[in-house]
């Protein structure tokens, strides 16, 4: 394989977090849309949308195993696998976070006056921080390895 196509498909992996950047966006969109149908909440709407944001997102997961595998096949780079190792096991941390943090702002909608509904959201929020510094860290790893030369 040459460099060319190792380029390619470090290229293809960066296009990838690209579209789950997107990704998180719509479904943080679609999450506030959704919690200005309340207190009579428009749920038929937001399942649609979760299904449609869970396909896209198993759909990235498996373009992202597709490259580790042929970063690990195809060119012997090991560190660079087990930074997209490192990577999907944050990204699915993020998604449960995300999803805890959409659950909390509805509680703290639906019941203001009860106590610790907004402490939550924000302990959820700080966690979402922490893990998306995590995030970042790795794809700067992988962005100074990939650079490296073999």
């Amino acid at each position: 394989m040459s460099s060319t196509d190792f380029k390619a498909l470090v290229q293809r992996f960066y296009a990838l977090q690209e579209e789950r950047v997107e990704a998180y966006k719509f479904f943080d969109e679609g999450h506030e849309a959704y919690l200005r149908t309340g207190p009579h909440y428009d749920f038929e709407h937001y399942k649609q949308l979760v299904h449609e944001i869970a396909k896209a997102f198993a759909g990235l997961s498996k373009d992202v195993l597709d490259i580790k595998e042929r970063l690990e096949q195809d060119f012997d780079r090991q560190d660079l696998v087990e930074h997209l190792d490192q990577l999907q096991s944050k990204e699915k941390v993020k998604l449960e976070l995300t999803a805890h943090l959409q659950l909390a702002k509805q509680t703290a909608q639906d019941h203001p006056d009860e106590e610790g509904c907004q402490e939550k959201v924000q302990e959820i929020r700080q966690d979402i921080i922490k893990n998306q510094e995590a995030l970042s860290e790795i794809l700067q790893d992988f962005k100074f390895d990939s650079e490296e030369p073999e």
